[in-house]
């Protein structure tokens, strides 16, 4: 894996925010890449991903968005909220100088990115939407408010393992021991109490678990024609996802009809876009983006 710098920055509201930092040869003038997860994962979900864009020319910025990683938990449970991780964007933006970026936004990354063309559209010079749009489905949304934000603590990383191995091996099917020790590594850490608990405050999940986040709105719906309109943009889904299941693919690219599409086969919610099928069409992408 390559060398990244770690990065701490201020939101508006106050929090210390973290990100990873991965260099492009100083001499490269393409434009940086900014890295979003989703609603349980946090920044190491792209520890694979970032060195490989980066060897590209690419700087890469893998953000834990607030309540996740090395991020500050919120002070009040309604700032766990797309409008707010937005401005978190921002921020990370605003201290680094950034003011064009590609983003790649994993499921509650992409609602973020979507967000993003709503709150400063000029940051985003192309995306790429990973599993996700402005319209999901209510089988996917019920299967993760099932088990996140529900504590889990454990004494080996055996356990940690087949915990994660459980709440997504039907989207995985095809993943080995040696790939599910690889996903607890980047789910959990080591308390002080030497037991492992996962990297995110519970109180992420609250407006999934109130029914507070819906499967679509015209928010949503606005959103994405804003962010698909005169940029490129990229959608990744697994063929077996039951977020973003192919019916909800279809109403994207009816209307986008610009939105270039990549299928990754027999994976679920959501490819972690190390899959050849996403290298492809994210290599192909930036080809088109300086």
């Amino acid at each position: 894996m390559s060398d990244f710098k770690e990065i701490y920055f201020n939101s508006r509201d106050g929090l210390r925010l973290y990100a990873r930092d991965y260099p492009a040869n100083p001499s490269s003038s393409k434009l940086p890449v900014i890295c979003i997860h989703g609603l349980t994962r946090n920044a190491a979900d792209f520890n694979e991903l970032a060195p490989w864009l980066a060897q590209q020319g690419r700087r890469v910025l893998a953000v834990d968005v607030r309540g996740r990683g090395r991020s500050q938990h919120a002070r009040k449970v309604t700032h766990y909220h797309p409008m707010v991780y937005a401005n978190d964007i921002l921020s990370l933006a605003e201290h680094l100088g950034i003011k064009r970026a590609v983003f790649i936004g994993t499921s509650m990354g992409g609602l973020i990115t979507m967000t993003l063309a709503l709150r400063k559209s000029s940051l985003i010079a192309a995306a790429i939407l990973n599993d996700v749009g402005p319209m999901l489905s209510q089988k996917g949304l019920d299967r993760i408010a099932s088990y996140a934000g529900e504590s889990a603590s454990f004494n080996t990383w055996e356990q940690a393992r087949n915990y994660i191995k459980n709440i997504n091996q039907s989207a995985f099917p095809h993943n080995d021991d040696a790939e599910w020790d690889k996903w607890a590594s980047r789910a959990f850490v080591e308390n002080v109490q030497g037991q492992l608990e996962l990297q995110y405050d519970p109180l992420i999940a609250t407006p999934l678990k109130t029914g507070k986040l819906k499967a679509t709105s015209w928010l949503a719906r606005w959103a994405f024609r804003r962010l698909a309109n005169k940029r490129p943009c990229l959608l990744i889904r697994g063929t077996i996802s039951d977020l973003l299941e192919s019916e909800q693919a279809d109403y994207m690219r009816r209307v986008a009809p610009g939105l270039q599409y990549a299928e990754v086969a027999g994976i679920g919610h959501a490819p972690m876009l190390t899959e050849a099928e996403s290298a492809q069409a994210i290599q192909a992408f930036l080809q088109q983006v300086e």
